[in-house]
Parts: structure tokens; sequence; C-alpha cells
């Protein structure tokens, strides 16, 4: 099971300010900072131990590139490390279930991750890309994330980034309904791009910031996705409003689905069309995860350490 949303819950709290270079990967050095992301994310690792489910948490450090630092007055600090070891020591005081507890070091495009005209060549990419890419990795992250991804360009040159590391990266994806990105590349050229890039390919592919109703369309559409497609996308962390990028970036308002529709609704792409690793986005919490990982589990979904 994937966690829910972090930043969208963060920016509702009066008491929490969001950095404008960094979002959230200063947190770890401020008191307050700390108790909001460990009530987050300790929530999530609650249910997951609840309902004994795997769980994938993401460090948060969705912006922390080597400019962002900088522009932040934390160049001095080891700001990826830091944020990991934050994570791991959450995961330490699960006692058992810890080893059932996986972190992956996140990233992202370097620009907005709804508009795809600001995406970064496959080299500029690469080469942008790959300090953080270096510190996560030394960080001892168990895998690597890239996600939110629009494009394909950035996404090829991020996924070198990764591959260089030398450990397992997933690259996830935004989709519209007609099975592509938003850059409208058909997630099948997606994928055997991406693939083809380096010897190191991704372990595998997720969609996210996704409504599930829009993810299911996509997998099966018959231009856009594929039998490859559907074998190498091995999940979905979920939004629960099912608008388009455009509509969702322009809302006032967040828009909640009814935890228990999310609930069903997503975890049927488990039975349906075989997924793997099901999560949040935008709009969810403890509510909408504790629904999914029921559901998960009334599926048959608990696996034994």
């Amino acid at each position: 099971m994937g966690e829910g949303a972090v930043i969208e819950r963060l920016r509702r709290d009066p008491a929490i300010e969001l950095d404008p270079h960094l979002v959230n990967s200063h947190l770890v050095y401020l008191e307050q900072g700390r108790r909001a992301l460990a009530e987050i994310s300790g929530g999530y690792l609650a249910i997951a131990r609840r309902f004994g489910l795997p769980l994938l948490l993401s460090t948060p450090t969705w912006r922390a590139s080597r400019e962002r630092i900088a522009a932040a007055g934390l160049k001095d600090r080891d700001v990826n490390g830091d944020n990991f070891r934050f994570l791991d020591q959450l995961r330490k005081g699960c006692g058992a279930f810890a080893e059932r507890v996986y972190i992956c070091g996140l990233l992202s495009c370097s620009g907005d991750a709804y508009r795809p005209d600001q995406a970064l060549t496959v080299a500029e990419a690469r080469e942008f890309h790959g300090w953080q890419a270096a510190q996560l990795s030394a960080s001892g992250v168990d895998l690597l994330l890239a996600s939110t991804l629009p494009a394909l360009s950035e996404a090829t040159g991020l996924a070198q980034a990764l591959a260089a590391t030398g450990l397992p990266y997933i690259v996830s994806f935004v989709a519209r309904p007609a099975g592509t990105l938003l850059d409208g590349t058909p997630l099948d050229e997606a994928v055997r791009t991406v693939d083809a890039s380096s010897p190191h390919r991704p372990l595998a592919y997720l969609i996210n910031c996704t409504h599930a109703s829009v993810f299911r369309r996509a997998l099966l559409d018959p231009e856009g996705s594929s039998d490859l497609v559907r074998e190498r996308v091995v999940g979905l962390l979920a939004n629960t409003a099912a608008l388009s990028p455009e509509e969702l970036d322009n809302s006032a308002e967040l828009i909640e689905e009814d935890p228990e529709l999310f609930g069903r609704s997503v975890a049927a792409l488990r039975r349906d069309l075989g997924m793997q690793l099901l999560g949040g986005c935008c709009g969810t919490d403890d509510r909408h995860i504790e629904s999914l990982a029921r559901y998960l589990v009334e599926q048959g979904a608990v696996i034994q350490p």
C-alpha cells in the first residue's frame, strides 16, 4: 500500500508555513514541522500496521534539488539525507513491522508538474536531477521514485539520472483519460522510450495525481495504452477529484471524495487490473487510506512477512 497525501494536508494546516522553494523539505529542521510530518506519516504507518499491509513511504524531498536548497538558504545541510533519516526513525519505532515498511527517495520534475511545456530536455534533466538522485541514494533509501511527471523528455533524463545510482527506481506519470501523458505522449510510447533509455530500466511504473476512474480509462485505452503498459504500470496513487490537471490547478477549493467510495474504487484496480501498489495523492487523508486498506484486506491482499 502507498501512503496518502502529505503536502496537501500540510498546506491546510494553519500552523505550518511551506517554503516557497522547498515546499515541505525544510520542516525536519523545525519542531512544529517535525511534529506535523510525524503525525501525517505516523498515521499512515499506523493504518498499514493495523491491517498488516506492507507500506511505501516517500521522503519529503519532492522539491529538494540543489538549486532549490541553495535558494532556501540550506546549502550547508544534508536536506535529502536528513529527510530520509527522519522517516527512518519513524519506521524504526514500528518494531517488527518496520521490516515491511519501504522508504523511497522522492524526486519530481523541475517545474510545474501540471505544465508539460516547462519540461527539461533529456540532457538537461539528466544533469539537473543527477545531484539529488546521488544524495538520496547515499542516504540509505530503499529505492527511488520520480513522481508527477507530465512530459516524456524530462522523465527520460530523470530516469537516466536514477539509473546511474544503481538503486532500483520507479517512474510515475500523470495520465489523461485517453492513455497519454500531459504532453500528449501515449503511455505505450512513454514506457518503451524510458525502458530503452538505459540498461538499468525502471523497476516498474506508477500513475499518480490521477483519479481512479481516469486511471482505469487510461490503462484500457486501445490507442494510448497496451499490454506492455498494463504489465509495466503496477499501481496508482490516486486523487480524490475526477478533474483534469488544468481544472485542479485552478480550483480554489480542495475537492474530496467520500472515503468509502475512494477505498472501494481504488482497491478494485487490484482485482480488475492486477495493480500491486495502491495509495493516495491530492485530497486523501487517513480516512481514505484506512478505507483503501480495509477493502484491500477484504480482497485477500495481506502479505505475510
